[in-house]
């Protein structure tokens, strides 16, 4: 599964998700597409399989940055 946040100037307070997907390229199309036109918005696309840590947090990985 890979998640799609957007970020105002690299701010994690700004992290807004903006859709959820199974297909990598498809997630990279919503993830430009989400900042097209947008200046000072950046996206992250990440990757988890479901798996949580101790504390209940989702372990995720970055897998594309722009």
């Amino acid at each position: 599964m890979y998640h799609v946040y957007t970020l105002k100037n690299h701010s994690e307070f700004s992290k807004t998700l903006v859709a959820e997907t199974k297909d990598y390229d498809e997630a990279l199309q919503k993830a430009e597409k989400a900042v097209e036109g947008k200046e000072g918005y950046n996206y992250v696309v990440e990757e988890t399989d479901g798996s949580m840590n101790s504390y209940g947090e989702l372990l995720t990985t970055v897998v594309a940055e722009g």
